[in-house]
This record gives C-alpha cells, sequence and structure tokens, in this order.
C-alpha cells in the first residue's frame, strides 16, 4: 500500500519579522550513525556555522520540536520534526514603504516600492514586500500569487489563506491576469509604435541579465507610446507572457532600454545612491475575475515613476 503523507505539527515557534522558521525532518539513521538530536545537527550545521554556534543554539533553546525545546542530550529519533530560527545578516532597511491598494478576507494587493524584494530569496530576507506585510497587517499566513522584480514597482497580488492561494497563482499560470506596466525610456521617432515584440528569452542561473536567442518563441509584449516629451518616451508594456526581465529585454531590442536599467544593454554594478535612480518600470494595472467569488477586479498602481517630466 503506498505511503500515507504525514502532515508537519504546527510550528511550536512564531515567525521573526514575518519570517518563518526552517522546518526540518530528522532522517532516518539506519546504521544508528546519530545518538542523539545533537550529533545529527552537527552533521548538518557544523560545516556551514560551526560546532560551537551549533551547540550554543542548543543552549539557548533555538531548536524547538512540538513537545518543547531540544535538548542537546535529546535521543535522536527518525521522523521527528524540528524547528529554527536562522540568523540572518543585517540588512540596510529599504526607504520606502509598502502600500495597499485593496484588501479582503482573502486578498491583498499591495504597491511594492523600488528596491523592495517581493519574497526572501538570497540577501534579501526580512527586506521584502510579504516579510514586511506579515508584519503590518498581522497577517503569518499571507504568500505571494506572482512576483515582480525587486528593481520594478507597482502592483502584486497577495493571498491571505493558504487553501486560496492555488486559486490565484493558476490565474498567472493560465493567463488569465491582465498586467499592464509603465516605462520611461529614450523616445525614438524612427521606432515604429505600437508594435507586439516576439521572441525566445533564456535566463541562465548565476547570471544577471536575459538574453533572446534564436528558437520558438516564448515571450510576447506589446508595446505603446503614450506619450513624448523632453527627448523621453512614456510607453505602455502589456507582457502575454512572464518569462524573467521580459519587458527589459523587449525594450532593450527596439533600442530603447528603460531608464536607469543597470543590466541592459550593459550589466553594471549597483551603486551607493541608486535609490536616486530607480528603474523606470511599474506594474501599473492588474485586471482579473476573482476566482472565488467570480468577481471581476481592476486594481491601479497609486505609485508614480520619478523621472517622467511633469
Amino acid at each position: 500500500m503506498p505511503r500515507r503523507h504525514r502532515t508537519p505539527p504546527p510550528s511550536p515557534l512564531p515567525q521573526r519579522d514575518g519570517i518563518d522558521p526552517v522546518r526540518l525532518r530528522l532522517p532516518p539513521d539506519p546504521d544508528g550513525v546519530w545518538g542523539s538530536v545533537r550529533d545529527h545537527l552537527v552533521t548538518r550545521f557544523g560545516a556551514a556555522i560551526g560546532v560551537a554556534r551549533v551547540d550554543a543554539m542548543l543552549r539557548e533553546g533555538r531548536f524547538a520540536a512540538a513537545d518543547g525545546p531540544v535538548g542537546a542530550a535529546d535521543p535522536y529519533t527518525a521522523g521527528r520534526y524540528v524547528w529554527f530560527h536562522r540568523d540572518f545578516a543585517a540588512e540596510e532597511r529599504v526607504p520606502f514603504e509598502v502600500g495597499v491598494v485593496y484588501r479582503d478576507e482573502r486578498i491583498v494587493v499591495a504597491d511594492k516600492p523600488h528596491f523592495l524584494a517581493t519574497t526572501p530569496r538570497g540577501r534579501h530576507i526580512t527586506e521584502t514586500a510579504l516579510a514586511r506585510l506579515r508584519s503590518g497587517l498581522g497577517l503569518p499566513l499571507l504568500q505571494p500569487a506572482h512576483r515582480l522584480d525587486r528593481l520594478t514597482a507597482g502592483l502584486v497580488l497577495f493571498v491571505v489563506r493558504p487553501e486560496d492561494r492555488g486559486a490565484y497563482q493558476t490565474l498567472f499560470r493560465d493567463r488569465l491576469v491582465r498586467k499592464e506596466y509603465e516605462a520611461v525610456a529614450a523616445y525614438d521617432p524612427g521606432v515604429a509604435l505600437p508594435v507586439t515584440v516576439r521572441s525566445r528569452i533564456e535566463k541562465e542561473r548565476g547570471v544577471l541579465a536575459a538574453r533572446e536567442v534564436a528558437g520558438e518563441p516564448n515571450a510576447e509584449s506589446r508595446i505603446e507610446l503614450l506619450e513624448h516629451r523632453a527627448g523621453l518616451g512614456r510607453y505602455r508594456l502589456r507582457p502575454t507572457t512572464g518569462r524573467t526581465h521580459q519587458l527589459r529585454v523587449h525594450m532593450n531590442a527596439l533600442g530603447l532600454p528603460l531608464l536607469n536599467d543597470p543590466l541592459y544593454p550593459v550589466v553594471r554594478e549597483e551603486e551607493p545612491d541608486s535609490y536616486a535612480r530607480p528603474l523606470q518600470l511599474l506594474a501599473r494595472a492588474l485586471e482579473f475575475t476573482d476566482p472565488v467569488t467570480g468577481v471581476p477586479y481592476r486594481f491601479e498602481s497609486r505609485l508614480r515613476l520619478a523621472q517622467w517630466p511633469r
């Protein structure tokens, strides 16, 4: 008979700064290598953080099981769940706030500022929209239905209840959300607009910039010029697909790289004062029919692109 999937018990540790504790399940130990939980934790984490740090965390009660704190002498029991909070490096606070455009019992539509990551990843953990919203709104189970690049500002849809998340993620997977972006780039009268750009975009792991390659198109964007002045254009971008950096790649391919883009056409390091020069790309609108209630929604960002001349 197939083994039934065991649902983990709820964490005995609360979130910290909007971040969930790490959960691990002690693996099988048929050869009896680990006599205690400490033995396994040292094997698993000692090389990364040092044996002394593992011992200190045990003394401080930083590891917890469903029945209470885990002690260094606790006998090893395969299948036991253990939780703990990682130690994160201090992060510089992104000096912009997350706005809330809409909130009900199912969803939160947030206005994410430039430079704030959507979810914890890499070196951005506590300085993320998800962590801030969980803490600020008192919604510890909040999860994103999709993601927005750290350098892009604008609308992100979050789901309040875990059981609803799949329905909203499916909207994005099945391209049932109409997304509208606004961008500022150079104005070139020689570029015929509006235009639909189709190409194949690939993004290699560990490489900052995506690139267009030969092959069957996997990315499509509709690009329109809304107005122009002082040598700049304000553009409406409507992606049909959702490849990494798609809009930035397609605008660059037209010879219209977005203002302040650190990756296209040339990859360059972020400078210390980059907060003063945000990427001029804004997720302006989200439009969809709610998969739970059937209610049609259109949400618009309250943010503005700072470098469009007024």
